[in-house]
């Protein structure tokens, strides 16, 4: 019932975060927009050398902010667009609006090889691997309901190796959900493919250091996952906002 591809443990890498403040895209009384760099946690982690992290220092940067601010996540190894709270109100706004999905969210990645199709679906149902953390897995029995649109954008290489360049859309948010879609079947699955659930792309995203191809050479490259754009209503007006970060490869 389980084919397993990552027996573990995975390797521990030191936590070395880019230095300097986080780019600021859009800020007013309510909350603030960041282009959050790769290789820096959203959130403090259980350890004493990792507790800078986004939240912290947009806490220097605006110090005025209240509330737990923290919205939604992003991997340590993903960038772009994040959104923090500035006070306890519009938290429970804008993680309203998350639970409730009203905010819309692409994201940009390079992915191995050449795809054959311009785009499609990913149903494949993601729960924890209890037995290899922190990594996710693929369960089609008890996994929770997981699912991935995805557009080719381009064909090219990077690095010398064919790659595709593709537009990742999610309609639900499991941890690690982008990285297992686009990697699967080459993640541990259990069971088997259920009516109208799929596998994934079998196209591991470019410097993936838990699903990658070659996961014990994670420095080739950063992670080459980005949270291209994001669409909230603002707290107070309503108002559709959408915010983009600049592409980074």
């Amino acid at each position: 019932m389980i084919r397993r591809v990552q027996t573990g443990p995975i390797p521990h890498f030191q936590y070395t975060p880019p230095e300097g403040p986080i780019p600021v895209l859009y800020e007013d009384e309510t909350f603030v927009v960041v282009d959050k760099p790769s290789g820096i946690l959203s959130v403090p982690g259980i350890a004493e050398d990792k507790k800078d992290c986004v939240r912290s220092r947009v806490e220097e940067q605006f110090p005025l902010a209240t509330g737990p601010m923290t919205c939604h996540r992003l991997d340590q190894s993903t960038s772009g667009v994040m959104i923090l709270a500035l006070n306890p109100k519009t938290h429970k706004n804008l993680s309203k609006q998350f639970e409730d999905r009203k905010i819309t969210k692409r994201y940009l990645a390079l992915v191995e090889g050449h795809l054959e199709s311009d785009e499609g679906t990913i149903n494949a149902p993601i729960r924890k691997d209890v037995d290899v953390r922190p990594l996710m897995l693929v369960d089609h029995l008890y996994g929770k309901p997981s699912v991935t649109h995805y557009t080719v954008l381009s064909r090219e290489e990077f690095n010398g190796q064919p790659v595709t360049r593709i537009e990742l859309v999610p309609h639900t948010g499991r941890t690690h959900q982008l990285r297992v879609h686009c990697a699967h079947p080459k993640v541990t699955t259990v069971g088997d493919r259920k009516e109208g659930e799929t596998d994934g792309l079998n196209a591991p995203i470019i410097g993936d250091e838990l699903y990658g191809s070659d996961v014990n050479d994670p420095y080739k490259q950063r992670l080459c996952l980005h949270a291209s754009m994001l669409s909230i209503h603002h707290p107070i007006t309503g108002v559709r906002m959408t915010f983009k970060a600049p592409d980074p490869f």
